[in-house]
């Protein structure tokens, strides 16, 4: 569904991104780990448009996505994609907006039956009374939920996951993996989850990638690269895993 080849990217002197190359099947779940300024972030915003690659290529379903690409109709179908869910939700949705009327909006803009608004609130775990509340009514993990439901309402092909549950207290992120999980056994959307925690990404990816300085250093199936990691840096992100009072194994797939 998604294939990476040689993507690069370099801000001033500082190289975020060099030859990155993966690959993402339908349905599939990669995770991309590494601590902060690895370049797991950028390469995100570039799959979803928001960073212009300086070399390599990004396919979704065999397609190229072109650098060229203008108009409504190329960005309306790259959001059809691949949508993103960001690590802090408040700043990514419209405060005046209720979270029944953000469904609306996007729907409209896809044109797409506005009653589906009702039924995406309900896959995500949101009620009637979210369903009228704007973003400073809501708690962290409700936003976040909105969020998740917004980026389903165009049925992207691929999710991408910027630290979707960094932000939130233990709980509450135990809760939104459960439910990502839950997504993609019911729509089949493929994911992809960047995170600076293996031990979360384990519970939510089949594979996974590790990045260090905008460098591949391992990847592989997530269980072998957690119990037989072949890179010291694998190894130091292993051991620098803080342990919360949550057990993160109850989070199945």
């Amino acid at each position: 569904m998604l294939a990476v080849t040689d993507l690069s990217k370099a801000f001033h002197r500082t190289v975020a991104a060099d030859r990155v190359s993966f690959e993402l099947a339908r349905g599939g779940s990669l995770g991309l780990v590494g601590e902060s300024g690895s370049g797991k972030t950028t390469i995100a915003r570039m799959l979803v448009g928001l960073v212009t690659p300086d070399s390599g290529t990004i396919s979704v379903d065999g397609r190229v996505r072109g650098a060229r690409e203008r108009g409504r109709a190329a960005r309306l179908r790259r959001a059809r994609e691949i949508q993103m869910v960001f690590q802090d939700p408040y700043v990514s949705l419209d405060p005046r907006l209720t979270a029944l009327e953000c469904l609306h909006s996007v729907l409209r803009l896809h044109g797409r039956d506005r009653s589906l608004a009702a039924g995406l609130l309900d896959q995500v775990g949101l009620g009637s009374r979210e369903a009228g509340a704007r973003p400073h009514q809501l708690s962290g993990g409700q936003r976040q939920r909105l969020a998740i439901a917004r980026a389903l309402a165009v049925e992207p092909a691929v999710l991408v996951l910027d630290e979707a549950a960094a932000a939130l207290d233990v709980s509450i992120q135990a809760q939104i993996l459960e439910l990502l999980a839950e997504v993609r056994r019911e729509s089949g959307v493929a994911l992809l989850f960047v995170s600076h925690d293996l031990a979360v990404v384990r519970h939510l990816c089949d594979d996974t990638l590790v990045l260090h300085r905008g460098v591949v250093v391992e990847r592989g199936p997530v269980e072998r690269v957690l119990a037989e990691p072949e890179h010291a840096y694998t190894r130091l992100l292993l051991d620098s895993v803080p342990r919360p009072g949550w057990d993160p194994a109850r989070v199945t797939r």
